[in-house]
């Protein structure tokens, strides 16, 4: 899938979720919710690494560690990110599973969304 496509469905997912908005950060696309913290960042050929990807929270060091070893060919830890726990997830192969892109997507929404939201039931 080529890189514009790829941000395409992943803005489309993104973007389903409750008061989730998009603005670049460093030039990349990222998305976050309501003016707050972001939960997914778009890179493609991050200094010239190659790679589509969506970047995205997971609950910690152990459950980034848990999902390269479980796909690395799917999963990475992205630069800069990465040792906070954040997860690279390809865009670039040729089958993206896009279900398991929005569960990772979601699950990111709901370690930052705010309480209110999630309270309401969140996505």
């Amino acid at each position: 899938m080529n890189p514009e496509d790829a941000l395409a469905r992943l803005r489309e997912i993104c973007l389903a979720l409750p008061e989730a908005a998009e603005r670049l950060s460093h030039g990349a696309p990222g998305f976050h919710v309501a003016k707050g913290k972001f939960f997914a960042y778009f890179w493609d050929n991050h200094h010239n690494d190659g790679i589509t990807a969506v970047h995205v929270k997971t609950s910690g060091l152990e459950e980034q560690a848990m999902l390269i070893e479980a796909d690395p060919e799917a999963y990475f830890k992205p630069p800069y990110l990465g040792p906070s726990g954040w997860i690279g997830v390809r865009l670039d192969s040729k089958e993206v599973d896009w279900d398991r892109i929005a569960d990772r997507v979601a699950y990111s929404w709901e370690l930052i969304a705010p309480a209110r939201l999630l309270e309401m039931g969140g996505r």
